[in-house]
């Protein structure tokens, strides 16, 4: 299994401690920035931070949304700065607790609990890699995470229920704008949305665009009424069972 999301290493790691010259509310974007310009001296590129190894004890709500279609909006503003969001999007943690799904933006010194509507990563692109003899699909994020199909990292197709009825719009948006209708392999009424394991137990929700090129990628067959597509990654097959109209 090839994954780009590298962590930093062990030196880095043992530094990667609350840095004294970051004030300890970090409740807004400018705090925030401040943490990533901090710690730009222990992180190369894009690495994902340790953040199963912090544990901090304070935990603040920040106005933060990742809408179902994959935007990022604060304090009722679309945040517009791809390369903030991507930087933000490395430090995207969630947690369990009594059935209950949470997610924070996760640094040494605080947790800031945000808002999900649907899934916390958005995949917008698909791809085939040949490495060492095997075919492997490669899937990206629009926040720069880059994982392959592999038994980790598997997708799975799962109802999403809306909140209210504009979530319901973000959320349909992805799959109703297809201008060939009644080729569109799943119903904005059923609400049924591929996912794919990505990171740190968060799932990503692949986008219209990047699933159609699946179905073209993969192979699709009839099987007991139902349809299946079947994919070829590193050597292995996955199937999904799709709910076609």
């Amino acid at each position: 299994m090839n994954d780009n999301n590298k962590s930093v290493d062990t030196a880095a790691e043992n530094n990667a401690q609350a840095p004294h010259d970051i004030a300890f509310e970090l409740k807004n974007m400018d705090a925030l920035s401040q943490y990533f310009k901090s710690a730009a001296g222990i992180r190369e590129g894009r690495a994902i931070p340790p953040l199963e190894k912090w544990h901090p004890e304070q935990v603040e709500d920040m106005d933060l949304t990742i809408k179902a279609n994959g935007e990022w909006w604060h304090e009722g503003v679309h945040m517009t700065r791809q390369s903030l969001v991507n930087l933000f999007a490395t430090i995207l943690w969630k947690e369990e607790n009594a059935g209950k799904v949470e997610y924070f933006l996760k640094t040494p010194v605080q947790k800031l609990r945000i808002q999900v509507e649907d899934a916390p990563l958005l995949i917008n692109d698909v791809g085939i890699v040949d490495e060492d003899d095997k075919r492997w699909l490669e899937f990206t994020t629009t926040t720069g995470d880059v994982v392959r199909l592999d038994d980790e990292h598997t997708i799975s197709l799962r109802a999403y229920i809306p909140e209210d009825d504009t979530s319901n719009i973000n959320a349909s948006s992805i799959y109703d704008n297809d201008k060939n209708k009644e080729n569109k392999p799943l119903e904005s009424d059923t609400q049924v949305r591929p996912y794919m394991m990505v990171r740190n137990n968060l799932r990503a929700l692949i986008g219209r665009n990047a699933f159609y090129h699946l179905t073209e990628i993969g192979e699709l067959t009839e099987r007991d009424g139902e349809t299946i597509l079947t994919l070829q990654s590193g050597g292995k097959s996955y199937a999904l069972s799709m709910p076609f109209s």
